[in-house]
C-alpha cells in the first residue's frame, strides 16, 4: 500500500489497526452491510476456519533472515540467496465473552516461526492433500504484518485448508516503492517454484491464490511462467485467483492475461475508482491507471471476473477493502467455491 500505514505498537496489550478495523467493521455492521450496493449480499454463513482449530501458517519467503529467522522480526527486507520455508506459529484472538475480541477488537498475534526446509519440493507435504490458500501481499509490508495479514484474510474468509503466504523482500518504506517493485519481480521465478510444486504433487487439492496491490504484479508473472511450463494441464489444480487492488499497468496486464489460457477465467479482480494509493502509483508510473482503480467495464473487457467495490470502503483510502470488509470478504469466498463473485 502506497500510503504510510498506522504504526503498528509491539506491545501485546495494545490494539493493531487490523483489530481496530475489524471493531468498527462489527459495532457498525448494521451501517456497512446494509450500505452495500455493488457486491450482492447472499446472507451465506460459513464454518469456522482451519486457522482458528490450527492456529499456524505456511511460510515460504525471499527475504533474508535474521538471527536465522527464530527473533524477531525473523526475516528482514534483504533479498536472501535462496527461499525458506517455515511454519508461523499464531496466537489466536481471546474468544471468551468479556474479551477484546468479543466486541471485534481482538486480533492475532505471531508467536513464533519454525524453519523446516529450504527446499520447495517438500511443500506439498506440508501443505497437505486439501485445497491451500496464498496469499502474496503487497507494497510497504514487513514479514510479520504479511503473515498476520494471511491470518486475517484465512479466518475471515473461513477457509477450510491449509493457508500460505509468499512473502518477497519489501522494505516498508513510504520511499521505497522501486525498491519493493524490483524485490517482487525478482521474486517470481521462487514463486512459481512454489506454486509448480504444490500443482504437481498427485494428492493435492486446488490451489487458490489472493495477491494484493504489487503483489498482483508478482502472481501474474508467476503464473504466466507456470502456463508456459505446464499448458492447460495446470488448469484443473488451480482453483481461485483473486486480486485485490492490484497495482499494475492496464497495458501489462492485459498482455500477461493473453499469455496465461484458461487461467484468465480464473482470476476476479476487486477494484475501486476511489483507491487513493493507486491514484498515488498510477502517477509514480507517468500517469497510467493501475487496473485496481480502473473503471468496471474497461476491465472486464479484458475478459475477467471484476467486482467494483468503490461504494464499500468508509474510509479515505479504500486499498485494503479485502482485509475490513465483509461483503469484500464474501466475494473471496464464493470465487474460491466455485460460484459466482
Amino acid at each position: 500500500m502506497i500510503v504510510r500505514r498506522l504504526q503498528q505498537s509491539d506491545s501485546r496489550h495494545s490494539v493493531s489497526r487490523r483489530a481496530l478495523l475489524g471493531g468498527f467493521v462489527s459495532a457498525g455492521s448494521a451501517l456497512a452491510l446494509g450500505g452495500c450496493t455493488g457486491l450482492g449480499a447472499t446472507g451465506a454463513r460459513y464454518d469456522a476456519s482451519s486457522l482458528s482449530a490450527d492456529p499456524t501458517v505456511l511460510v515460504t519467503t525471499t527475504r533474508k533472515p535474521v538471527g536465522g529467522g527464530r527473533t524477531k522480526p525473523w526475516f528482514g527486507p534483504e533479498r536472501a540467496t535462496s527461499m525458506t520455508v517455515a511454519r508461523a506459529r499464531l496466537v489466536a484472538p481471546d474468544e471468551s465473552r468479556l474479551s477484546l475480541a468479543s466486541v471485534g477488537l481482538g486480533d492475532w498475534r505471531l508467536d513464533r516461526i519454525e524453519p523446516v526446509s529450504a527446499d520447495s519440493g517438500d511443500l506439498a507435504a506440508q501443505a497437505g492433500a486439501g485445497d491451500v490458500l496464498i496469499y502474496v501481499h503487497g507494497f510497504k509490508q514487513t514479514f510479520e504484518t504479511a503473515v498476520l495479514d494471511a491470518a486475517h484474510l484465512s479466518d475471515g474468509i473461513r477457509f477450510r485448508g491449509r493457508t500460505m503466504v509468499f512473502s518477497w523482500p519489501s522494505k516498508a518504506g513510504f520511499f521505497d516503492y522501486a525498491y519493493d517493485r524490483d524485490s517482487a519481480m525478482w521474486s517470481r521465478d521462487d514463486f512459481e517454484r512454489v506454486l509448480s510444486a504444490l500443482v504437481s504433487a498427485p494428492s493435492g487439492g486446488r490451489v487458490n491464490i489472493v495477491a494484493h496491490s504489487m503483489g498482483t504484479m508478482l502472481t501474474l508473472e508467476s503464473l504466466r511462467q507456470l502456463y508456459a511450463r505446464y499448458g492447460d494441464t495446470v488448469t484443473g489444480r488451480i482453483g481461485a485467483v483473486v486480486f485485490a487492488a492490484p497495482d499494475i499497468d492496464m497495458d501489462v496486464f492485459s498482455s500477461a492475461i493473453q499469455r496465461i489460457g484458461p487461467l484468465a477465467g480464473k482470476i476476479t479482480v476487486i477494484a475501486a475508482t476511489n483507491d487513493r494509493a493507486l491514484a498515488l502509483s498510477g502517477q509514480i508510473a507517468g500517469g497510467m491507471t493501475r487496473v485496481g482503480a480502473a473503471e468496471k467495464a474497461a476491465i472486464a473487457r479484458l475478459g475477467v471476473r471484476v467486482v467494483d467495490a468503490s461504494q464499500e470502503g468508509w474510509g479515505i483510502i479504500n486499498h485494503d477493502l479485502f482485509l475490513s470488509n465483509a461483503e469484500v470478504q464474501r466475494v473471496i469466498r464464493r470465487s474460491i467455491d466455485g460460484t459466482t463473485a
